[in-house]
């Protein structure tokens, strides 16, 4: 993929109105003459501790410790990475952009993509307006008040209607080629409207382009088999890689901490009409392990809902395996037999509550399917070895003692294995648990941010008087202009909403110069010999005395 221009990297961002884009998300009120303030996008909360400087274009969460620039905030709502976010945002506030040189051939693949997603987001158009203003979609909208799915649902979910004719015509008459038409999987081979008088569910990618459809059948002599037919696989859909209505979703889900996993589309819609809206399908199958890593980015606790026939069963087990092998924290949500989400989503809720965990959705299927009870107990206690003691365990242990009407000295043989240690991701450090040492240096570092003027006196200090890595790399930006990293943008996000809220004014910035002085002459001083030790306590006094001017 060529690469965006630096020029163009900064036009965006110059462009952008990290409020607008924040505003999106969660309302925000003016705190001050350069801070807005809201509750937290990423994380549940009651009172706000979000955070937005609208001339910096940083935002920072005192809450969950979340903060970077305007294109970290849209890579991490929208789960885009950085050159998506920068083509996000140059779309939004109207940006042209300029790509590096490339090879003819990528240019062409590009303009193509581009011109692909257009027509399909043409297509979902012309279906929406057959829908909802001819003649022929009455009876389908007769069909979707049936279901319970009222207008306001159904044109958020761009849903349409296929007459079985005109679309080609109409896409031509837009400018596309017949090979574009059948490229993007709206025309046959013969150059006909592939899809037959059915309704259409708009697919999109985690941006909420189309790039395919999804439809259904509606007259029993629909010449296409299956009750759903997808678009055919393209340049642009992989079944395999979608998640439906993720990008409505995103959002709740980041906030709730969790996903909901259904089979059908109706599901979706029907669920976040009843409010409950972290909600996507797999598109009828079991769940990939592409579309478990696009949920990964947003959270680890999944609650699969799955068909309860058998070959709902294996779905849900197959999903279950590989999103616990990515290290989630699955759950699955039982419904009775021939009964969708969709038929009661206003009770879905308190099910959500009731769901089950894996370990004792697998416990408990294995005993139900296998007759033999001698069979049973070895299968349960394969499946027991492995996990260490939880309170999920001891519900499965006690589920396979009820179904079996074990002897205590026989569960007395289950015991669970040696706690292992899991080796995992480091903590990330947040401002509650920094040392107070280090929260000195931060605090520091925050008071030069808000003022500038303090930049000479904190040159005055070597790297070695700060004891943290990241704060000795931002020390060299504001002393000698470095370039900032992510790493760097996110921490001077944080320092400049923890300067305005605890107002660090200029003599508190002086203080906490002088205090790492202070530390830095202590430290010195362990293990010196007399006549250095003289010098350093000369030299500390002198930091005293200056202490005591400011006060």
């Amino acid at each position: 993929m060529a690469r965006i221009k630096d020029s163009c990297v900064a036009e965006v961002k110059v462009a952008a109105d990290i409020v607008e884009v924040v505003s999106a998300r969660t309302s925000l009120r003016r705190a001050s003459s350069s801070r807005f303030t809201g509750r937290c996008p990423f994380h549940e909360e009651r009172t706000p501790s979000f955070s937005v400087d609208p001339v910096d274009k940083l935002y920072y969460c005192f809450g969950c410790g979340k903060g970077g620039d305007v294109v970290r905030f849209v890579q991490e709502s929208e789960n885009l990475d950085f050159a998506a976010a920068i083509e996000w945002l140059a779309e939004r506030f109207r940006v042209p952009l300029e790509y590096e040189e490339s090879s003819p051939q990528q240019d062409a693949a590009r303009r193509r993509k581009e011109r692909l997603t257009a027509l399909l987001d043409q297509a979902a158009a012309y279906f929406a307006r057959v829908l909802w203003e001819t003649e022929s979609g009455a009876p389908v909208r007769e069909y979707l008040a049936s279901r319970g799915l009222g207008e306001e649902i159904a044109k958020e979910f761009r849903l349409g209607l296929s007459r079985g004719s005109g679309l080609v015509a109409k896409a031509c008459e837009s400018g596309f080629s017949v090979e574009e038409i059948r490229a993007a999987g709206l025309a046959n081979q013969r150059g006909n409207d592939y899809f037959p008088f059915r309704l259409m569910f708009p697919l999109t990618d985690a941006r909420g382009r189309v790039i395919g459809f999804q439809a259904r059948r509606l007259r029993d002599d629909d010449p296409l088999k299956g009750k759903y037919v997808n678009t055919p696989e393209s340049e642009l859909f992989k079944k395999g890689n979608v998640l439906y209505g993720l990008h409505l979703a995103r959002p709740s889900i980041a906030k709730q901490d969790r996903a909901i996993v259904v089979e059908g589309n109706t599901d979706v819609i029907a669920l976040r009409q009843a409010g409950v809206e972290p909600v996507v399908a797999s598109m009828g199958t079991a769940l990939t392990e592409s579309q478990v890593r696009e949920l990964g980015r947003l959270t680890k606790r999944l609650f699969l809902c799955f068909d309860a026939d058998a070959a709902g069963q294996e779905a849900t087990l197959r999903g279950m395996e590989l999103a616990v092998r990515q290290g989630f924290d699955v759950r699955v949500v039982v419904l009775p037999k021939g009964e969708d989400p969709a038929d009661a989503p206003d009770t879905f809720a308190a099910r959500l509550g009731a769901a089950e965990s894996y370990l004792h959705y697998r416990v408990r299927i294995t005993l139900e399917r296998t007759a033999d009870r001698q069979e049973a107990f070895v299968r349960a206690r394969e499946i027991l070895a492995t996990v260490e003691d939880s309170p999920e365990r001891q519900e499965a242990l006690r589920l396979l003692a009820d179904r079996l009407d074990l002897p205590r000295e026989t569960l007395a043989g289950l015991a669970p294995p040696t706690t292992r240690s899991v080796a995992g991701a480091p903590v990330a450090a947040t401002p509650r648990l920094l040392e107070a040492g280090l929260q000195r240096e931060r605090d520091l570092l925050a008071a030069v941010v808000r003022h500038p003027l303090l930049v000479p006196e904190l040159a005055a200090l070597t790297p070695d008087h700060f004891d943290d890595p990241l704060h000795r790399r931002f020390r060299e930006v504001l002393v000698n202009g470095a370039p900032e990293d992510e790493e760097l943008v996110a921490l001077r996000a944080e320092l400049g909403a923890r300067a305005d809220r605890d107002e660090l004014d200029e003599r508190a910035g002086k203080e906490l110069l002088l205090r790492l002085h202070e530390r830095r002459l202590r430290r010195e001083l362990q293990g010196a010999d007399l006549v250095r030790a003289t010098e350093l306590q000369a030299r500390l006094a002198k930091v005293h005395n200056a202490l005591a001017e400011l006060v």
